[in-house]
């Protein structure tokens, strides 16, 4: 084989190497995997078939080619189709006409409309542990060989380790949500008028965030900081936070401290410093009379802008020890009069665009 094409497949893997373990999105892993196999092997199709170790089935997670919408819809037993066997056997296997092979599973292209010629498939393990299988399927312009084989064999490898770790990440990172929700409804319990406040607050501002179209990063940022926007209350004393009659200017002081405090806990978590800013600030007013610190305008982090909506609406929509909750209409009418002097007209905009949404949650 010519030094120049075996030069770039191994350029190919090293670069899908590099990808797959420069990310824990579990689902970009996949996608990437199945486009790397196909381009690797040139073939018309390619999928990533995924194992549900309880069903003991196969569904396809990841599939590539024109029919692969309608390929998504099917299951396979384990043992059923060329991918069950080599699930079930963990071995991989060519096939060059898959039309006259027993194993082939009909269903798959009569379901999809897709015509499947030949097909190459292994499993894809983590030491004993069976996580899917790989498919190339229609080789171009020729069939499936041993170097083919070789070649998704290194790829099959990396796949593995990389959707492990990027489950082993999510878990950690679904326990983390799970502590820092529980921290909060601990907070929450001090005061039973705020029942499901944090949680509220968190969808609402995330629906804000999607309209705005924040990325990614900032998305999870948002989200941690509406979790603990009101984590700084664990420091007000309950004849304080909990007072049903109205405060004196005193109270009320103390009670605004808690946006300082929130911060403050903050800092001693380095990697929650890019939700301070959400925290200590949700409380400032657009036109610069809020508090902590009085910002103005686009001074006010934009995490912060978009929690105090979703903070205040929330306020107005549930019953207090003061007043009953407010109707939508109501609660809506009062946060567009003060939009420009408490809230960022944008986000004003955007919370009334995705106030349905809001609503059904």
């Amino acid at each position: 084989m010519e030094k120049e094409i075996l030069l770039e497949h191994l350029k190919q893997i090293l670069e899908f190497s590099t990808l797959i373990n420069s990310s824990l999105d579990i689902e970009e892993i996949k996608k990437r995997a199945a486009m790397a196999a196909v381009r690797l092997v040139n073939c018309e199709a390619g999928s990533l078939l995924l194992y549900d170790q309880e069903k003991e089935e196969l569904y396809f997670d990841v599939a590539l080619g024109e029919k692969a919408d309608m390929v998504k819809q099917i299951r396979l037993k384990k043992g059923q189709g060329i991918a069950g066997w080599v699930a079930e056997k963990r071995e991989a296997v060519i096939v060059n006409d898959v039309q006259k092979d027993p194993r082939f599973y009909k269903n798959v292209d009569q379901k999809s409309g897709f015509i499947t010629k030949n097909m190459i498939c292994l499993p894809v393990m983590i030491k004993d542990k069976m996580v899917g299988v790989i498919q190339a399927i229609n080789k171009r312009d020729s069939v499936f060989n041993e170097y083919d084989l070789r070649l998704l064999r290194a790829l099959a490898s990396q796949i593995a380790v990389a959707i492990e770790n990027a489950r082993l990440y999510e878990e950690l990172r679904e326990t983390f949500y799970a502590i820092v929700f529980a921290l909060a409804d601990t907070i929450e319990k001090r005061d039973p008028y705020t029942g499901g406040h944090t949680r509220r607050v968190m969808e609402y501002s995330t629906e804000i965030a999607k309209e705005i179209g924040l990325n990614k990063n900032e998305l999870e940022n948002l989200r941690l900081a509406a979790i603990l926007h009101d984590i700084g209350k664990i420091g007000i004393r309950d004849e304080i936070l909990l007072k049903k009659d109205k405060l004196t200017n005193e109270e009320y002081t103390i009670i605004k401290n808690h946006a300082i405090y929130g911060s403050s806990i903050l800092q001693h978590l380095k990697q929650l410093k890019d939700i301070i800013p959400g925290v200590r600030h949700h409380h400032e007013n657009f036109n610069g009379t809020g508090y902590p610190d009085q910002l103005k305008g686009e001074e006010i982090p934009l995490i912060a802008r978009i929690i105090s909506v979703a903070d205040n609406f929330d306020a107005l929509t549930t019953d207090r020890p003061y007043r009953k909750a407010l109707s939508t209409d109501e609660a809506v009418a009062q946060i567009e009069q003060k939009s420009g002097t408490q809230f960022d007209p944008k986000i004003v905009d955007a919370f009334k665009r995705v106030l349905g949404r809001i609503i059904k949650k």
